[in-house]
């Protein structure tokens, strides 16, 4: 006996055994069960999604010779032929080669005839979008008011294309995508019975390529069955289908938050020796961008139908929110420019260098500038004060620094080699003033994305040896993640010469002396300061006064 493939062997024959139409499944069995039938069904929804197996299953239903209902018995002679798509009475039309108004007559012509050994005649008219304007009115008067012992069931993949006047006739059923976890199970399901060796991962990619379409899961199991010689494994799914293991794209976004440009061409490189597909790459690369501005907006998000989720949260802790939201636009167009592109490896290195090349300006701690600038940044400050510039002091530092002096050390303390301003390790209650110490020690911290933003919003409430108790506001309290507060604590403890460990409190006070909200301060300074100049400006007062101006408040910039 020749072979016969998965899509066709695991076809449905019963509404329950139809994996992810619920809604459409629960609609015809209620119908079926009270006797309540519409005349002309449209199923729609993207391929190999059911809706030809449910039509065929409602032919059984209408002609089971055990008895109309929801539960054929499939073992009778109208179910089994229906099966085997010899059914007198089931007319199975394909619209897309049968799309002429002859075509449309010709059948037409045999509605009016009684069924020959069923119930009802069941017309199947597939892709009916691709039928001509002229046939669609041909077929409009039939579909309105056909014979009792008639019902079409008609299936598109474009329900837009077909005229307003067959939608309003038909009961219109949207048949949904299936998610990548329901065709993993009925992957499962299959590999079990028909005893293939196979692992879930394999399953779990075949799933998602499937693209929510059941028959194309199917195929490209078997597919990967063949590739295998018999069973399916990650890494021949992998060369099959041109995939790319996650831990190569969390490399490639690593190098690009870090602006390592060599390990960039290094591992685009061995992509374009091993002949995995670049536009798969991109895409990958897109999704887990989308998957680290996810865990970056809310802190704890997992989705158990994908995995990875421990690399995610490192990536979106070393990567800023700036840079994650605009390597993603980058990724999706470099995709659409993938096509005109000199060749595949061209395009997806311009892209990566694109990411490299146009990244805000101090956004992120990866690149050397913006190391230097942190690392020099006292030197800086203090030369900037003695040349007598006009410059405001940085964020968050204290007076001592914005008059070109480093923090002061805490009296009766000495400073350790190699240690630089270093808070000393005793006991200070903080209260409600700002620590200016510990302003000017984060500043210096290299740290990046939301461990970043954590620190300029922590005010520290007291500090005794390595034990260090910060405040944060409580509508803030998302920043503190586990993974945030290791890695600030890290950070310190690289600082302080010692280990620190952070204590946070979540605190229902939204005007705690933090940088951040120092910042804000001298930013709201800056620009009453601003509007007051421009008010004071002769040239705007006359223009006021002489020709009725009015200043536009939100247009105006302090310089910075």
């Amino acid at each position: 006996m020749s072979y016969q493939v998965l899509a066709r062997k695991w076809r449905p024959h019963r509404f329950d055994e139809l994996v992810g139409q619920e809604h459409v499944v629960q609609a015809l069995t209620n119908g079926l069960d009270q006797d309540r039938l519409h005349h002309a069904f449209l199923f729609t929804g993207t391929r190999g999604v059911g809706k030809t197996t449910l039509a065929r299953i409602l032919a059984k239903c209408l002609n089971c010779e055990s008895g109309m209902g929801s539960q054929p018995c499939g073992e009778c002679a109208a179910c089994t032929d229906i099966d085997a798509g010899r059914f007198v009475d089931m007319l199975e039309i394909d619209a897309a080669s049968r799309t002429k108004v002859d075509d449309t007559r010709e059948l037409l012509d045999s509605v009016q005839y009684t069924p020959t050994r069923g119930r009802y005649k069941v017309y199947i008219i597939d892709e009916v979008h691709m039928l001509s304007a002229s046939s669609f009115n041909a077929l409009l008067k039939t579909l309105e008011e056909p014979p009792p012992h008639v019902k079409f069931v008609l299936a598109t993949t474009d329900p837009d294309k077909i005229p307003v006047t067959i939608l309003s006739r038909c009961l219109q059923f949207n048949l949904r995508r299936l998610l990548p976890a329901q065709i993993q199970q009925q992957l499962d399901r299959i590999v079990e019975d028909e005893g293939i060796e196979s692992d879930g991962a394999a399953l779990s990619r075949l799933a998602r390529c499937a693209d929510g379409s059941m028959r194309d899961g199917l195929s490209l199991l078997d597919q990967a069955i063949a590739f295998g010689g018999g069973k399916v494994s990650s890494a021949d799914v992998e060369r099959m289908l041109g995939l790319v293991d996650h831990g190569i794209i969390a490399a490639l976004i690593s190098a690009v938050a870090e602006g390592r440009s060599n390990d960039l061409l290094e591992i685009t490189g061995d992509l374009v020796a091993r002949s995995r597909d670049l536009d798969t790459v991109l895409v990958d690369l897109a999704e887990t961008l989308h998957r680290i501005c996810l865990v970056q907006t809310v802190p704890g998000f997992r989705d158990e139908e994908r995995s990875d989720w421990d690399s995610i949260q490192d990536l979106a802790e070393r990567i800023s929110v700036e840079d994650a939201q605009l390597f993603y636009q980058i990724a999706i167009k470099g995709r659409q420019e993938l096509g005109i592109a000199p060749d595949p490896r061209t395009g997806l290195e311009m892209t990566l260098l694109r990411m490299l090349a146009f990244r805000p300006a101090g956004a992120g701690a990866g690149t050397p500038r913006d190391r230097s600038s942190e690392s020099e940044g006292g030197g800086r400050q203090a030369a900037s004060g003695a040349a007598g510039e006009s410059r405001q002091p940085s964020v968050g530092s204290s007076a001592a620094a914005a008059a070109g002096q480093g923090p002061q050390m805490q009296a009766g303390t000495e400073s350790e080699p190699g240690r630089g301003n270093v808070v000393p390790p005793q006991a200070i209650e903080a209260g409600g003033e700002v620590d200016e110490e510990w302003i000017a020690l984060s500043q210096r911290l290299e740290l990046a994305g939301p461990v970043r933003e954590l620190a300029r919003n922590l005010h520290l409430r007291r500090r005794s040896g390595g034990n260090w108790e910060f405040v944060i506001a409580h509508s803030l309290r998302h920043l503190g993640s586990p993974g945030c507060i290791e890695r600030l604590g890290r950070a310190i403890s690289e600082q302080v010469g010692h280990a620190v460990q952070i204590r946070l409190i979540d605190r229902e006070d939204d005007d705690l002396k933090t940088a951040a909200s120092l910042e804000e301060q001298q930013l709201r300074t800056k620009m009453t300061d601003a509007e007051l100049a421009i008010e004071q400006d002769p040239t705007i007062r006359s223009l006021k006064q002489d020709m009725g101006a009015t200043v536009i408040t939100d247009s105006i910039q302090p310089l910075q």
